[in-house]
């Protein structure tokens, strides 16, 4: 793939600029200026994350006219998301023609960003997305926007203040705070939960032995090594490609299941209307949804799979239930509930993430006051699903709201923009496909509660508003009676 040069790129560059002129962009703030009692600067809102959702949450505040906005990230420049750390597929599973972070801005999209740099051509010979090539994309979205992200700023805390703020802790109180009075939580799939840890792996050692997909792996060092991956899902087939890309003697991926899932349900009704009804309909409706698709699982894509299966030595074995693993003379041993045997040097989970709002050390002074699912809706035993029921029960807004009302107003200023927000609202603010339509929705939220809150503040103004439009003379009053000339007056 042969780049064409940074003159189709600056071109590129000097359109997004024009067509954000266009749009009259970036509006004036409006929002009403606040202070803290002990004199620090207090954020409108602050975003915590500088990955996909982050840069797009900040670019549809910041065009709702919310201009008074700081966004974080724990992670350095261009280490931000998943994109280029713990994520090993090839190419991304969506296809390339989702418009993502674009925002309604055609010039804003990864297409006309891989047109300018690689040609037409090309784009019609690429497949999908290569996943590091994603990253470089939203890299030039947060230049070419002028995205102000603080990198290596991690927050340990969100707490409430008497006076209505919310402050950000930093390094465990190591800096000085952050004051503010909305946060966004823009943290990506992990950013409501934690990796799944099975029990089944507690006896043995970490990292030395076996590690979660979502750890940093060192993979030459399996080299020649014998590797059980426990999963079929795409973070499991991906995990197995690796290892067996860097010379794994052999590789086993263990499923519970008796069969290997082929179908994303989900695709099947895939729509703007999902999109846009899928909070509007009754509680029972999103849980029954939600509880078939992930019951049913979502296979690893075709080209995934295909990446683990080209190699002889990798192995698939279904109906393995785990239920047992132990070291024994320095290798691992797996036995699963129906007595099979395997062992290996390495094991590597695929088990992916669970959302926990109580798992979160953020939310941890308050997190047994967060209403979630579980909280506000009970399903047919048929559906009983204690996964789903940890998900927050969320405000239109993408709010986090009380368990008990009253218990913890501030709750309403503290916002989900990750995949916790999946259940309540759909997947508007973790995947690709309906990202600019999730940022949308938070902007105006947010915006909304702004005005709402300093409602009385734009009342004053609305009062204290007179400048003239017009100045007289711009129209005669029929009515009045006649003025007499100038020189008339001066002669009485």
């Amino acid at each position: 793939m042969n780049s064409q040069g940074i003159g189709a790129l600056d071109e590129l560059n000097r359109r997004v600029r024009h067509d954000l002129e266009c749009l009259n962009y970036p509006p004036a703030n409006w929002s009403v200026p606040v202070e803290s009692p002990d004199g620090r600067p207090v954020s409108d809102v602050v975003i915590i994350g500088g990955g996909m959702c982050g840069l797009v949450a900040w670019f549809a505040l910041t065009r709702a006219g919310v201009r008074n906005i700081r966004i974080i990230d724990k992670a350095s420049k261009g280490k931000e998301g998943p994109w280029v750390t713990y994520a090993r597929m090839e190419t991304l599973r969506s296809p390339k023609i989702l418009l993502g972070p674009a925002l309604g801005m055609a010039s804003l999209t990864f297409r006309m960003w891989f047109t300018a740099r690689f040609g037409e051509q090309a784009w019609e010979e690429l497949f999908r997305i290569p996943r590091p090539m994603w990253m470089d994309y939203l890299n030039w979205y947060r230049d070419v926007l002028a995205i102000p992200v603080e990198n290596d700023m991690p927050v340990s805390r969100i707490l409430p203040r008497a006076d209505g703020l919310l402050e950000l802790e930093l390094d465990g109180g190591a800096r000085e705070g952050i004051l503010t009075r909305k946060v966004v939580m823009a943290t990506g799939r992990d950013g409501l939960g934690e990796p799944t840890i099975p029990a089944f792996v507690t006896p043995i050692e970490r990292h030395r032995l076996w590690a979660h997909s979502a750890d940093p792996v060192d993979f030459r060092t399996l080299a020649g090594k014998r590797v059980v991956v426990i999963g079929v899902g795409a973070s499991a087939v991906d995990n197995a490609a690796e290892a067996l890309e860097a010379g794994a003697a052999e590789v086993r991926l263990l499923a519970r299941r008796p069969t290997m899932p082929t179908i994303n349900k989900l695709m099947g009704i895939g729509s703007y209307g999902v999109t846009a009804g899928f909070p509007r309909i009754a509680p029972e409706w999103r849980w029954r949804m939600m509880d078939y698709s992930t019951k049913q699982q979502t296979p690893a894509p075709h080209n995934s799979t295909l990446r683990v299966s080209r190699h002889p030595n990798a192995f698939f074995h279904f109906d393995c239930g785990i239920g047992s693993v132990r070291e024994e003379n320095g290798e691992i041993v797996i036995t699963t509930v129906k007595g099979r045997e395997f062992r290996a040097d390495f094991l590597i989970l695929g088990t992916g993430f669970s959302i926990d709002p109580a798992a979160r050390e953020e939310l941890a002074d308050y997190r047994d006051a967060i209403a979630c699912w579980e909280d506000r809706f009970t399903p047919p035993p048929e559906e009983a699903n204690r996964d789903l029921g940890r998900f927050p029960w969320l405000a239109d807004d993408f709010s986090f709201t009380e368990k008990e009302p009253g218990t913890a107003p501030w709750l309403a200023n503290i916002h989900c923009f990750n995949y916790g927000a999946t259940m309540s609202l759909g997947k508007v603010s973790g995947d690709i496909p309906a990202i600019s339509e999730g940022a949308h929705w938070l902007a105006q939220g947010i915006a909304g509660g702004l005005f709402i809150r300093d409602i009385d503040a734009h009342w004053q103004a609305l009062l204290a508003y007179a400048k003239p439009e017009l100045d007289g003379s711009e129209w005669t009053d029929a009515d009045a009676p006649p003025v007499a000339p100038v020189a008339q007056q001066k002669t009485a």
